[in-house]
């Protein structure tokens, strides 16, 4: 790893630790999972006003679908012209088609770290502690097991399937009534990308990815009212 990314890496760790150090009297072999889920929920928090934006523009999109229909069955042997008409349309909305992508962006970093904590033998010059704090008996370093499961890696999965669910009920909901059959077959798959990530991943971060897909299935819940 660049050493230019070991400074985040270590300063995360020591903030970590020390939550779970705080936690520990009071969750025992739980505070790890409780500080993880702490820090899911303080970031995505904060990410708020990002939400409110990105729910703008799922609706900006769905609002603007017919006209760039329209705009690309007309330019459409006109890639240049067809980009500067979709620019200008975007400009005169007073929004940006990307918009709704901005929150997954902004998390890219927290799961990044999440996962370097829980995928290193040692941080920061010393030997990581985090790795040894379990899930219903299943430590929080281990990745998913390939022939046996365990019943945090099963509760995980269910968990994560039963939120896709619900979220690409959601994405539906949301999509233009004009959306072809292969933008409804993305949006009802896509929330699924979660449980195989979490197939890769250490099991923090497939904790994380759990408490984060919940918390925006239940933010656009709201925000779609």
């Amino acid at each position: 790893m660049p050493s230019f990314l070991e400074a985040p890496v270590a300063g995360a760790y020591h903030l970590l630790t020390s939550l779970v150090s705080l936690l520990q009297p009071f969750a025992g072999a739980y505070a790890a999972v409780i500080a993880i889920v702490m820090c899911t929920l303080v970031v995505r928090l904060c990410l708020v006003p990002l939400s409110v934006r990105a729910q703008r523009g799922t609706k900006a999109r769905a609002e603007l679908m017919p006209q760039l229909k329209q705009l690309t069955d007309k330019h459409r042997d006109n890639p240049e012209r067809l980009q500067r008409e979709v620019a200008k349309l975007q400009s005169e909305s007073g929004t940006s088609l990307f918009a709704g992508f901005l929150p997954t962006l902004a998390q890219l970093p927290f799961f990044w770290l999440m996962y370097t904590l829980f995928s290193r033998a040692m941080v920061a010059g010393e030997s990581n502690d985090l790795i040894s704090g379990s899930l219903l008996g299943s430590p929080l370093g281990t990745h998913w097991p390939i022939l046996t499961s365990t019943p945090a890696y099963a509760v995980i999965a269910l968990l994560l399937c039963v939120v896709a669910f619900f979220s690409a009920r959601l994405q539906l909901r949301q999509l233009d009534p004009s959306a072809t059959t292969l933008s409804r077959r993305i949006a009802q798959l896509l929330p699924y990308g979660t449980l195989l990530t979490a197939a890769f991943v250490p099991l923090a971060a497939g904790l994380y990815l759990l408490t984060t897909t919940t918390w925006t299935l239940l933010e656009r819940t709201i925000l779609q009212r």
